[in-house]
Order: C-alpha cells, then structure tokens, then sequence
C-alpha cells in the first residue's frame, strides 16, 4: 500500500491508513527510517476533532521506538517544520530530530494526515518515505496504550520568529482583515499582526472541530474579500487550515492570488539586489502572465511538478530564494524552506510600504490571462490518454489553444480527483473546452 502522496499521508480520519492501529505502526516506522538512537520528537496539529486522538496514537508508535515525543498542541504546519530545528534550550539551540504535523491542510474536518519533517525543517525525502512504507508492511506488533505526553507552550518562539522576520515599515493605523479559516492559525494571527500596530478584523477564528476550511479561508477567497470590502480595509489575507498557505484580497475586495505574490516579491527582492539564483520557481499551474511579467524584467520563470518538494528542490539546485505556488503557498528560502502563510503575509506587507502604494494598483501589474480550473471526483486514477473519448477531448483542447495557451490535466497526489486547468485569451472558449473534458472523464470515471 503506498502511504505518502504529494504532501504526506492523508486520508479520512478512523479509516486506513488512519486508523488507530496503522498510526502507531507510521509512528514507530518514522523512528525507524529515521535510524536515530532517541530522537526527539515534536508534535503539532490543527483543530479537526480527530487531531488529539490521531496525536495520542502516533505518540504511542513514536515512544515505543525509544523516541521521546513533545506536543506544541495546535500549531501551523510551518511553525512546526521551524521549531523543530529551532527551540532554543539552555545556552545554545537543541532543536528536535523529527517534526511531525496531522493536518490535512485544506481537506475537510472529516479528512486528516501526518506530514513529517526532518530536523532542518524539510520534509521527509522520498527515499526515507519509501523506507517508512517498507518498514510498515513488515511491522506486526501489538496495540499500545498512549505514553505519557510532553506538553510545550511554543507559541511565543514562533511568534518572535515571524516577528525578527518582517522588516517593513510599522503596521500603526493599518486596516486588515484575517481569515483563519478555524484553523491552526486562529490563535496566532491577532497577535502577530496587532503586535505590528495594525488594526486587525479577523474572522473564522472560533474553531470547534469541524469547521474548518468550511466556507472560508484560503480556498474560499471571497470570504476574506467580501470582509475587506465591508470594512474598508487595505488589505486582507485568508489562510488554510494548517497555516502554510496564504491568499489576500486589495482595498477593493479583489482576490489577490499566489503568482501575484510571486511577482510582487520577485520585482521588489530584485530591485534591491537580493533575488538569488536569477529565477523565480514556480509549478505547471502558474498563469502564463506570470511569466510573461516577470520575462519583462529579465526574471525567468522555472517550471516544476506541483508541490511544495518540487519547488524547493528546483530552488535549491538554482540557488534561487522565491518560489511558489499561485494556490498561496509560497516560499521564501532565506527565512524557511517551506511555505508559511503568515510570512507570506508579512513579505507582502513589506512589499506594500516600501513602495507606498495600495496591493490593487501593484497587483494590477500582473497581466492574468482568463485560466479555468475545474475537478472531476475518479472511482480510479486510470491512465486517461489510453482512453480514446478522454483522449479525443484532450487532443482538441491541445490543438485549439496551441501558441495561444496551455492545458494541464493531472492526478491529485491527496484526493480521488482529476484536475483539469485550461487558460487562453477567450475564457469563454477555455471554459467550453475543460467542460468537454471533465465530462468525460465523469462519464468514464466517475
């Protein structure tokens, strides 16, 4: 059974590969892999109702391999993948061998997972994901009680993280609306933006265990631009429900997405000489005005698979400092090597005062070619081009917006779900050719 997709291993919360009994087997195959003798352990999760029970039982894999397990409690993902190379202890940093989150992102509270980080705050490589899903398959061991749980307040270390991060002018009499989606976010972000002197408005930040990412955050943008809007404020961002992604909204209520971030970073980091590695890193799915804005400026955009790895090891491999996906998680590699939507937030807040403009008229500089993005649910991941009708309707797709546009059909690496994005200069004739498509596919598929 393959356990790990794009961004760990995710699944319905009670169910395999998440029931309790499959858990303590991924916890005790975790300290394994990893081939330490006590590592530490630190443990964090978002608000879903299933999130302590998953935590006591990976605990119980995770210590019976002679690990010792902390939990931070509800924490974003990023700060995490940051505290577990970073909590300082005594004189000099102690940091932790493992992070590990149960999150399932931007999943409904039903859905959970476990995303695992190695002590440089990186996810685990692919070749330590193989070695934990060989050594589950061979693991017969009995069930455990849960141990004995290590409990740390970490909230102000990553806090003053962030806060040593931003280095951008007072927030003092700035309007911003939050979007916490009632998730790993929600007790953080008033702190840290009103501790920069903003006044903040923040909404769906009263979790209670089922509600999150429901209507709201950042897969739900309106939510957030609708408030900005309403309140007259200069700018609002929405997070996910583990905290690593971030889309804002301008002061016209104006969904302001991850490639204009992207772009906006890469412009203001260039003009003071400090975009590395002479690129942006960005994924199949970026809109091609991205590219062209940043060709205007003699800034490359790189092309990966979709996923945060894929970014960060092109990155790497150019030297490059940004990179990023227009879905909000973005990547600011001289900070962290993940994406963090709270620092997201910050750059761009940075961004706007240095400049002394509002995010509308520094978004407007994007031109953002009509792109449709539609899924369709699978009964299986079957190889769609030895389907002759899907085959047909993705030949016509291709044809038609050659030299005019692209089409990207792909596989979630978290759900049973077939993407489709399509983008062109007539959305009416990029829309017609995804439906053809999905269509299809529901037909054969679904």
């Amino acid at each position: 059974m393959r356990f790990f997709g794009t961004d760990g291993i995710r699944g319905r919360a009670g169910e395999p590969p998440l029931d309790d009994a499959t858990v303590q087997k991924i916890g005790r195959a975790i300290v394994r892999a990893l081939g330490m003798e006590s590592p530490r352990v630190l443990l964090g999760r978002d608000t879903r109702e299933s999130g302590p029970g998953l935590e006591a039982h990976l605990a119980a894999g995770i210590a019976a391999e002679g690990a010792v397990p902390e939990s931070a409690g509800v924490l974003p993902t990023p700060a995490i993948a940051h505290l577990a190379r970073q909590r300082s202890g005594g004189r000099r940093t102690v940091g932790y061998d493992l992070g590990v989150v149960i999150s399932a992102s931007h999943n409904p509270y039903e859905d959970n997972g476990i995303k695992v980080f190695g002590g440089a705050g990186r996810k685990f490589s692919r070749e330590l994901e193989e070695k934990t899903e060989a050594i589950i398959a061979e693991l017969d061991v009995p069930r455990l009680g849960p141990p004995t749980l290590v409990h740390r307040d970490l909230d102000r270390a990553y806090l003053g993280h962030l806060f040593a991060s931003y280095r951008g002018p007072t927030l003092e009499g700035r309007r911003l609306v939050v979007d916490c989606a009632n998730g790993a976010t929600s007790f953080l972000a008033r702190r840290l933006f009103e501790g920069l002197g903003a006044k903040v408005t923040v909404i769906h930040d009263a979790p209670d265990g089922r509600n999150i990412n429901r209507g709201c955050g950042a897969t739900v943008p309106r939510e957030v631009a609708g408030a900005v809007a309403e309140q007259g404020a200069e700018m609002g961002m929405a997070f996910d429900g583990d905290g690593d992604r971030c889309i804002l909204a301008d002061e016209n209520g104006r969904v302001v997405d991850g490639d204009h971030v992207l772009f906006l970073c890469a412009r203001h980091l260039a003009s003071a000489g400090q975009l590395k590695g002479g690129a942006v890193v960005g994924t199949v799915m970026a809109n091609v005005g991205l590219e062209v804005a940043l060709g205007k400026l003699g800034i490359p955009l790189v092309r990966t698979a979709v996923g945060d790895r894929n970014v960060l090891e092109e990155m790497e491999r150019r030297g490059a400092n940004l990179g990023g996906e227009q879905s909000g998680h973005v990547i600011f590699l001289d900070h962290e090597p993940t994406g963090d939507g709270l620092l997201t937030a910050l750059k761009v807040l940075e961004v706007v005062g240095a400049s002394g403009r509002g995010l509308a008229a520094l978004a407007a500089e994007l031109p953002v070619y009509p792109q449709v993005l539609r899924n369709a649910r699978v009964r299986e991941k079957a190889d769609i081009e030895s389907i002759p009708e899907i085959r047909a309707a993705l030949d016509d797709a291709r044809s038609r917006l050659d030299g005019r546009g692209r089409l990207v059909v792909r596989y979630s690496g978290t759900e049973p779900v077939l993407r489709v994005m399509a983008e062109g200069p007539d959305e009416t004739e990029v829309s017609r050719l995804v439906d053809v498509i999905i269509e299809r596919v529901s037909q054969r598929l679904g």
